[in-house]
């Protein structure tokens, strides 16, 4: 995607009009009705998933138990699509009419398990939701349960799509399954997050490349024979001080970062094989293709340097997020009549010891029960996420749900500690409510589609063809297992 591309989808503002109709009270009552009632099974799945805590397309019993989630509610399910053994898309149609997906992640993230408790306390695992996924997927999952049986009540014409994600973090997931085409026959398509806030606000994420340069040298007593050693260790480290030079000489806003995957052993061996795993980001695709290759350059330097050779393998590739304006108006809506959280004394109190260990200023903890004002952002987040593939290839979106203590940071243990609570259930089951609604809404209102899916030629323009940024490399399947395994 060239740059001038990008830029005019980013500042495109949409001049079509949203069709907008509130989904009527009797939907909206039967709808929140029906998700209030498995309110138990939702949170029995959430915590299930988050003891599980498996990493990227390790995920073998998160996938299996929402696949018998959906199954057991009439939903269709093939498993293993686009060469991802743990991906599945469940659908449930009930005759001609929209198709509306929904997408579900359930990954979790290395070095942060923590126990659902206020304090930090690792647990036995290594890995810990502390990007909540383990809520993302099960209430997706579960709105679309509450959707089909709205569907079938009232004998609405169409199909709901669930689409169960893995490897989100890192591992590019959904890139497989948009470059296999499994989004072509989409009409629109809906996601969320847990995070501090409720929030149906959309903001471009930031385009991201990763992989792992691994250094091959040779081994030798590093104090009997060190002259016969080449250290691959050395190398990472070489490569590593040339990229953090270079940060001073790259455009402002761009990311890179690393860790050492593989240093070696044992100090007294020369390290023949050493692995690090890069990460370059920006809000434009092009920059971040761009940045890579000098950090490519920094590897091959580095190698020369130490006499030692490297290779490269991407692990991942994402663009960054395209906005709909007219399907985050319908998100907003149902984000409102899903309404905001009420804590008991007890997740006060739970959430009142979490934020003594985060710095000062967090927000109060009442914010949790506030839905803040939908706007459409032009300036990126921090993070990134495949679900922008997703958005370049048909009109997507998303919101975000108080899953967390305010003032906790992504991918920290307090959000493991507050995703495994029923505080991460109450805001799971918010999502739930309101993605449920929003696809009422779009299924009773094709007009809006129609409007969004004009917003998002306008803003993709004319002339794009996807081309995933990962190329035509098959899924990393191995990508979270250590170098030794």
């Amino acid at each position: 995607m060239k740059t001038t591309m990008f830029l005019a989808a980013l500042m495109t503002t949409a001049a079509i009009p949203a069709a907008a109709q509130d989904l009527p009270a009797a939907d909206r009552t039967a709808l929140i009705g029906a998700v209030d009632a498995n309110a138990k099974p939702i949170s029995d799945t959430a915590l299930q998933i988050w003891k599980y805590a498996e990493m990227g397309y390790l995920e073998t019993q998160s996938s299996a138990l929402l696949q018998t989630r959906l199954k057991a509610a009439g939903f269709t399910v093939k498993a293993g699509v686009a060469g991802e053994p743990t991906a599945f898309v469940a659908s449930f149609r009930t005759g001609a009419g929209p198709v509306i997906g929904v997408l579900a992640e359930y990954d979790a993230l290395p070095g942060l398990s923590q126990a659902a408790v206020p304090v930090r306390q690792p647990m036995g695992g290594d890995a810990g939701h502390g990007c909540g996924h383990n809520l993302f997927g099960t209430a997706s999952t579960y709105a679309a349960i509450a959707v089909k049986d709205w569907m079938v009540k009232n004998k609405v014409q169409g199909e709901i799509r669930v689409y169960g994600t893995p490897a989100e973090e890192g591992g590019s997931g959904k890139v497989y399954m948009v470059r296999d085409g499994l989004f072509n026959d989409v009409d629109t398509v809906l996601h969320w997050h847990p995070g501090n806030e409720n929030s149906a606000s959309q903001a471009p994420s930031l385009a991201n490349i990763s992989g792992k340069f691994r250094f091959h040298g040779q081994s030798s007593h590093a104090s009997g024979a060190p002259e016969k050693g080449r250290s691959a260790l050395d190398a990472v480290e070489g490569m590593d001080m040339m990229v953090n030079m270079m940060r001073e000489h790259i455009p402002d806003h761009t990311r890179i970062h690393y860790v050492i995957t593989n240093g070696g052993k044992a100090p007294n061996v020369v390290p023949d094989e050493a692995e690090v795993y890069y990460y370059v980001r920006d809000q434009d695709p092009e920059i971040v293709k761009s940045v890579m290759e000098r950090v490519k350059k920094a590897a091959q330097g580095a190698a020369m340097g130490t006499e030692t050779t490297v290779d490269f393998e991407q692990t991942g590739g994402v663009y960054s997020l395209l906005s709909n304006e007219v399907l985050m108006k319908a998100m907003d809506r149902g984000l409102h009549a899903a309404g905001g959280i009420t804590w008991t004394p007890e997740e006060t109190a739970f959430a009142t010891q979490l934020q003594k260990s985060m710095p000062a200023g967090a927000p109060p903890l009442t914010s949790v029960s506030q839905i803040e004002p939908a706007q459409l952002e032009t300036k990126a987040i921090g993070g990134s996420t495949d679900v922008s593939d997703v958005s370049w290839v048909t009109p997507t979106v998303g919101l975000s749900t108080a899953t967390f203590v305010p003032g906790s940071a992504g991918h920290s243990w307090q959000n493991v500690a507050a995703a495994g609570s029923s505080i991460g259930v109450k805001g799971a089951i918010v999502a739930t409510k309101t993605l449920a609604l929003t696809a009422a809404e779009l299924f009773r209102n094709p007009a809006e589609i129609a409007a969004a899916k004009a917003e998002f030629e306008k803003r993709r323009g004319p002339n794009f063809t996807y081309k995933a940024m990962l190329g035509d490399r098959k899924p990393p399947l191995d990508y979270r297992k250590s170098p030794s395994e």
